[in-house]
């Protein structure tokens, strides 16, 4: 089993990162909303090559301001913070699950577009000793939806894609890119609608997940099937 971790296992906070961004820009002498337009425009940067501290400074610069190594800091733990507590934050019944998938014996696997405050705050997340495999974009250089990615959570499993279900929201085009490298792909609307062009399977809630697994593995292959041949 691989997993999305924003908007799939939890919230994706949004707006409250655009605030936490909004603050961190009062720190370093530039325009909030400058600065959090700045963050929106340079994600996949941010998810595969910047640091915290790199972000704050090369985006502070572009927007006319020279920040001090004080105010990075200060800034940068701000962000961080926010990683830790957004990672801190899981359902209980989210927890249930991905215990009772690993009690039926389901190696599981984590793949995020992430920047390097998640991974850094991810060690103390509840979701953390529940994951055999975890596959950072900003650790690997690459994000969904390139085939890599998937490859090396799959490599990392030992596991034949074929082998594989994913599941997540459908963000960044999560869900095609999967379904491209051979998994077995699973949309789910729980915490956010995504990708509603998704012709797909689509779950409703991450608790329906084991039953489902359990019943209709073949099934869901199928449909996936069906709905590459569409596509």
């Amino acid at each position: 089993m691989i997993f999305d971790l924003y908007h799939t296992l939890i919230h994706g906070a949004d707006d409250e990162r655009d605030r936490v961004v909004a603050e961190m820009a009062v720190m370093v002498n530039v325009a909030p909303d400058a600065l959090v337009a700045a963050y929106h425009d340079t994600w996949r940067d941010r998810m595969v090559r910047w640091t915290v501290e790199e972000t704050i400074e090369i985006l502070s610069r572009r927007l006319g301001a020279d920040p001090t190594c004080e105010q990075v800091a200060r800034a940068a733990e701000h962000r961080r913070e926010l990683g830790r507590r957004t990672l801190g934050t899981v359902p209980a019944a989210t927890l249930d699950v991905l215990d009772s998938l690993r009690a039926d014996g389901r190696p599981l696997a984590l793949i995020s577009n992430a920047t390097s405050d998640t991974a850094e705050a991810w060690p103390q997340s509840p979701l953390a000793e529940r994951f055999d495999v975890v596959v950072f974009s900003c650790d690997v250089g690459v994000a969904k939806p390139d085939p890599s990615i998937y490859l090396a959570a799959t490599d990392r499993l030992g596991a034949d894609p074929a082998d594989c279900v994913y599941v997540g929201d459908g963000a960044d085009g999560e869900l095609a890119g999967a379904t491209a490298v051979g998994l077995t792909t699973l949309r789910i609307t729980e915490l956010n609608d995504t990708d509603p062009g998704w012709r797909g399977p689509t779950l409703a809630a991450i608790g329906d997940l084991p039953a489902l697994l359990r019943h209709r593995y073949a099934s869901l292959q199928a449909a996936n099937e069906a709905a590459g041949t569409r596509r």
